[in-house]
């Protein structure tokens, strides 16, 4: 088994990457649709982050609304480790368990959006990092996401700097550039992993 840690800052492309990955035969353990269904109704998760932060973060059926949680933690770094503290056991739980299921030569991809900023990257054989310039982030969120240049600057600002994740990149993949462009950069990395 091949153990990656794929990363990379909102509105890199990260999920585009993850995807090709998944089309290819990686087995991907996607750390933030894990954290959704950690705090869906009646799960422990959800009644803790309740506890935390109050029934306000909750939509009328129940849900967590997390358009309003996203706007308190990001606007606040003590609000987010409350959070953090919450969620990321029982992903990391979570993602051992899919890891454990996959073949023994499997190629596991973990999509961590926040691998740089909780020091994972020893847990992993490969870090391959999706990068992109501010900029380029900025105006995805602005035109593909429907934020405000507030909001993505906001979340933009509470991840690692751009220097931080290429620091801890065994393979960068960039992402600049048109979608087609990025297509064979992740085959080749596909290949190389494939080759471990």
């Amino acid at each position: 088994m091949v153990k990656v840690g794929l990363t990379g800052g909102i509105g890199a492309g990260k999920s585009e990457v993850s995807r090709l990955l998944a089309s290819y035969g990686a087995v991907i353990v996607d750390a933030d649709k894990i954290a959704r269904e950690v705090v869906e109704p009646g799960t422990p998760g959800l009644a803790a982050v309740v506890e935390a932060f109050g029934t306000d973060v909750l939509t009328p059926d129940g849900t967590l609304d997390r358009p309003k949680l996203g706007a308190l933690v990001f606007a606040d770094p003590d609000r987010l480790k409350a959070l953090n503290a919450i969620v990321h056991p029982l992903v990391g739980a979570r993602s051992a368990e899919l890891e454990a299921a996959a073949g023994q030569d499997a190629v596991v991809v973990h999509d961590v959006p926040l691998l740089t900023e909780n020091g994972l990257a020893p847990l992993y054989d490969t870090v391959v990092v999706v990068d992109a310039a501010p900029e380029t982030q900025l105006r995805r969120l602005v035109a593909l996401r429907g934020m405000t240049e507030d909001e993505a600057k906001a979340r933009m600002s509470a991840q690692a700097t751009r220097e931080q994740r290429l620091a801890i990149a065994d393979l960068v993949i960039d992402n600049d550039g048109p979608l087609e462009a990025l297509e064979p950069q992740v085959r080749e990395i596909w290949e190389r992993l494939r080759a471990r």
